[in-house]
């Protein structure tokens, strides 16, 4: 065997990732006709990262089907979520003979954003609305999309052979835009080129210097066979010869986070500043692994500082270590306090584990030479340093750690053991994430061939489960024909993600005293179609199992419609408190418009809740706080009534009318045992709506934290709060925001009823109560109800009165102004009073004045009441909540159950009292009825006499508003109005009387 010695050497190669985004645009609907004939050639344009691709014209169709992708390269995949693909229709002027413009005319355009963008294999089918250019444009429709992403490897040759040859020169051919294309041109598909800018790495070099070869600019001319190097189907438009300069557009301006794509996470996070807290300082100290120790089971180390003594974990050992090499990977954090400025040494010795506790050795540092790490530098590495002074007063090992003195913002605070919460387990600082929650929607349409027992009694029905959840559908119809049942009804469920559950359709006959099972079918929730919109789920025919257990495993058969809404919002909160009305796709979101700034500081005066060792009472404190998906957990500070969190956290907001909760309790999880459950108890509640906030304003303020128990109104404390709402002030994306609906689109397309949207909302927060318990720490079903306010629609004394002074408060302004013109009217000020007779002459000689003046009267109040605005978010309002003074009796009644557990004759007389109470309502709903027939009753001939005298009075103020003018008409009213008290009389007057003698129904009424 020989091998020749003149062999070219094999070409290094390297492998590449290329990502590409894939657009495929798939229909259209309702496209809206701009050819001149009632229809429309459209065709679609998409931009994306200084790319430009089309797809063909679709001949004279206003709901054209393409079934084309685009295709277009990512230039840089880590800020792709925040780059913009833009996408336009347009009508193709050469297919029609009824236009005589020069441009072809727009039909619309669709705006989605990187974080829309969805992997291949998790894409679906959406139809986004056709948004306009400007406000005076017509659009309408619908664009079917499918978007998403791939990564392509490609291998390359980094040794190129020295006498390859030169590719010949190419040629580019520029196209011009969609939109200025000369009406010659004929109707055949475009050929746009790829232009591709000279790539240019920038790597670090040697020390020595390396020649670089000199750009040659004509290299980039050459000829290259289109029909080689791309495929006919790619079209790409550019604008000439010239070098592309990319610009990263993110949609946040100089409000943007950075971001920190989390593996586990729905949400991105920004990094923190902590510039909202105030910086508390803590020595850090790692403890890593030993070495060459003396030979012992479990070794643990003690730090002790001057007004510290912490003692570690027992070491573990490393599968086929020696004993003497120990680790334990700990990081404890120390509070520093100033007052202690004279102990300044840090004692960290090591020592053997139960029976023996031998010294093994140790290491002293002196706190003044400790290093001082600021973010965002990195981790401090761990040294190895000798441990001396044992029993034996020698060397006895090596033990490696890193020291360093740093604030709460460090990256190793969240999971180090905290001087101020030491039981690790439950008193850490956590972020959690709520589960992805579906609405299914289950359609019983029809079932045949069931074994159903011949009785006129039959009364069979489909009962469906899903986890606790449970509903059933009413009797069925019976068709004679065919002995089908036919229901064609609709059962909503809630589900939560990985949708392991089942969706266990039972029929039964419900005929008989004894419920007899006549089938049914177990279907797993991950094989059920996914659906973003409203097109169309296909039913299917399943087979049922045998009910009763018998040797036939055929039952007969249900026809049913399955589909998980993706295009829903599940509603886990009460919908004026909510904190996010996102659907459940995530390509369906909208971008963000700001980042929400929490700074947690602290709480002080806080009431004792639990009593420890010797009858002392304490508090152990924490803090959660929701918006959106995202909850968080502040650490939990013991044995303190003034806790010091200082904690921030942020959260992405897309919709300003939000609300933000934060809700502080006790913690008393940390001190139950694994077979014990203690919840931990409420100390208060804070919610901050969102669009009160000043953009990029920090307030800082102290609220109350109240808690109303059976006992009444309590307040445990005051906690401080640092916030920031960080978003452009006036720009387009942030004011379109409050002409958009609240909830999604399907919402108002197939909408839920309030009854079955409340049942799915107390389902919802079952699901997540059970999600969040089973984290570490767990958050308590107690918690989550609460912060969810799980029971605000319980009936309440307290609240009903607090909403009709609501009301009250509202019609205030309406009453406020007749109090105005009363008092004008009496003359009461002579000088207003003249004033308005002025202004009303002018406004009944030039009524085209009316309405700008109305407007401009508008905003002079709105500036008026600048003045007046609230300075600081405001926290719960006792007077609002009337909660100042309330009946025992009624706050017992607001905390009953239901069924209530009081005794009979407590219930009765709350019965009988709310008895009273709908006699009121009734008598007012009666007085509104009363009016309203009054009103009816002027020309209905119930009363003939009235009838006549109203159509006479009718007739002839006709007759006079056709002869004088109206506005002569217009000032004698108004100055009649106005007239001085001394030309009118106290009674009522004619025309009051004339109406309140009309009849109503009331004498009808048993």
């Amino acid at each position: 065997m020989t091998t020749s010695p003149q062999t070219a050497p094999q070409p290094e190669t390297t492998t590449t990732k290329i990502r590409k985004l894939v657009v495929e645009v798939i229909d259209g609907r309702d496209i809206l006709p701009k050819d001149g004939q009632g229809s429309s050639s459209p065709y679609v344009v998409a931009d994306f990262d200084g790319q430009r691709k089309r797809t063909s014209t679709i001949h004279r169709d206003l709901n054209p089907v393409w079934n084309e992708k685009l295709e277009f390269t990512v230039t840089d995949p880590k800020n792709m979520e925040y780059e913009e693909l833009e996408i336009e229709v347009y009508n193709d002027k050469r297919m029609g003979n009824g236009s005589s413009s020069k441009k072809n005319h727009f039909l619309g355009r669709v705006k989605i954003y990187g974080s829309q963008f969805w992997k291949k294999g998790d894409e679906g089918l959406i139809y986004f609305p056709l948004e306009k250019k400007s406000v005076f444009s017509w659009i309408r429709g619908e664009l079917g999309l499918k978007i998403y992403y791939l990564d392509d490897f490609i291998e390359e040759g980094t040794l190129q052979s020295e006498k390859e040859p030169d590719p010949p020169p190419a040629t580019t051919e520029v196209v011009k835009s969609p939109l200025e294309l000369p009406p010659t041109e004929a109707a055949q598909e475009e050929v746009i080129t790829h232009y591709y800018p000279q790539m240019v790495t920038v790597e670090e070099s040697p020390p020595q210097p390396v020649p670089v070869p000199e750009f040659q600019p004509e290299n980039f001319s050459h000829h290259v066979p289109m029909g080689n190097q791309f495929p006919a189907d790619v079209r790409k438009m550019q604008s000439g010869n010239t070098e592309r300069v990319r610009v990263l557009r993110k949609p946040y301006n100089d409000y943007a986070p950075r971001i920190i794509p989390g593996k586990f996470t729905s949400e991105t996070e920004r990094i923190q500043n902590y510039d909202l807290v105030e910086p508390m300082q803590y020595l850090f100290v790692r403890i890593v692994k030993a070495r060459n120790l003396t030979t012992n089971e479990s070794p643990y180390v003690k730090i002790r500082t001057g007004s510290h003594s912490v003692r570690s974990k027992p070491a573990v050992h490393r599968p086929g270590e020696t004993i003497g090499n120990p680790e334990w990977h700990q990081v404890f954090a120390l509070g520093q306090n100033k007052s202690e400025s004279g102990q300044n040494q840090l004692e960290i010795s090591v020592w053997d584990g139960l029976p023996s506790s031998q010294f093994l050795g140790g290491v002293c540092f002196d706190l003044s030479d400790v290093p001082v790490r600021d973010q965002p530098d990195s981790p401090l590495a761990p040294q190895w340093y000798r441990l001396e002074g044992g029993d034996d007063h020698r060397v006895t090992g090596d033990i490696q750690l890193s020291v360093w003195i740093g604030t709460q913002a460090d990256d190793s605070f969240p999971e180090s053991w905290s001087s101020d919460s030491p039981y690790v387990a439950h008193t850490r600082s956590k972020v959690y994430q709520s589960p992805k929650l579906w609405y299914l929607k289950l359609n019983v349409i029809e079932a045949q061939d069931l074994h159903v027992a011949p009785n006129f009694a039959t009364d069979v029905r489909i009962k469906a489960q899903v986890g606790f959840q449970s509903a059933r559908t009413r009797r069925g119809v019976v068709n004679n024909h065919s002995s089908s049942f036919f229901w064609n009804e609709d059962l909503i469920f809630v589900a939560g993600e990985p949708l392991e559950d089942q969706l266990i359709v039972l029929v039964e006959d419900r005929g008989s005293k004894d419920v007899v099972l006549l089938g049914h079918i177990a279907i797993p929730l991950s094989s059920i179609e996914q659906r973003l919109d409203e097109r169309h789920v296909g039913c299917k025919w399943l087979p049922l199992g045998d009910g009763s257990g018998g040797s036939s495993p055929y039952s007969g058969r249900v026809l049913l419609r399955l589909c998980l809404e993706a295009g829903y919002h599940v509603l886990d909160e009460a919908a004026h408190l909510c904190s996010d009305f996102r659907p459940t796709a995530k390509q369906l979101w909208k971008p963000a418009i700001g980042v929400l700034e929490l700074g947690i500081l602290g709480a002080r005066g806080l009431l004792p809740m639990k009593t420890k060792g010797g009858g002392k009472g304490a508090t152990d404190a924490y803090c959660v706080a929701k918006y959106g998906k995202k909850w968080v957990r502040t650490r939990t500070i013991t044995d303190s009534f003034d806790p010091r969190w200082n904690e921030q956290y942020t959260w992405q907001v897309y919709d300003p009318s939000t609300v933000l909760t934060l809700g502080v309790f006790d913690n008393w999880r940390m001190f139950a045992d694994v077979s014990e459950e203690k919840p931990d108890y409420r100390i208060g509640k804070v919610r901050i709506r969102v669009s009160t906030l000043e953009s990029n304003k920090v307030y800082t303020n102290s609220y109350p934290l109240l808690v109303l128990s059976r006992s009444g109104l309590k307040k445990m404390g005051e906690i401080e709060l640092a916030v920031r709402f960080a978003c452009p002030i006036l720009l387009p994306d942030t004011c379109a925001v409050y002409g958009q609906p609240t909830l999604p689109r399907m919402h108002y397309l197939r909408p839920l009823g309030v009854a079955q949207q409340e049942a799915l909302r107390v389902a919802a927060t079952k699901m997540v109560a059970a999600w969040l318990v089973r984290s570490e720490p767990p958050l308590g079903p107690e918690v989550i109800r609460y912060m969810l306010d799980a029971d605000t629609y319980t009936w309440s004394m307290r609240r009903s009165k607090a909403n009709w002074f609501r009301i009250l408060a509202v019609l205030s302004w309406v009453i406020g102004l007749g109090k105005w013109l009363d008092d004008i009217r009496r003359w009461k000020n002579p000088v207003t009073t003249v004033l308005v007779h002025v202004l009303y002459l002018v406004l009944v000689w030039y009524p085209e004045l009316i309405v700008p003046t109305g407007f401009l009267y508008v905003f002079m109040i709105g500036v008026w009441y600048y003045r007046f605005r609230p300075k600081v978010p405001a926290g719960m309002d006792i007077k609002l909540s009337q909660a100042e003074k309330i009946d025992p009796d009624e706050l017992d009644e607001e905390f009953d159950t239901i069924p209530s557990s009081r005794p009979p004759e407590i219930i009765r007389m709350r019965y009988d009292r709310l008895r009273i109470l709908a006699a009121r309502v009734q008598t007012v709903l009666g007085d509104f009825a009363t009016q309203g027939e009054r009103v009816q009753a002027l020309i209905s001939w119930r009363d003939p006499r009235a009838t006549r005298l109203f159509i006479g009075v009718c007739l002839l103020v006709a007759l006079l508003l056709y002869v004088v003018p109206p506005k002569m008409v217009a000032v004698a009213l108004g100055f009649y109005f106005l007239r001085h008290p001394m030309f009118r009389e106290p009674m009522p007057p004619a025309s009051l009387n004339f109406f309140r003698r009309l009849p109503s129904l009331t004498d009808r009424l048993m």
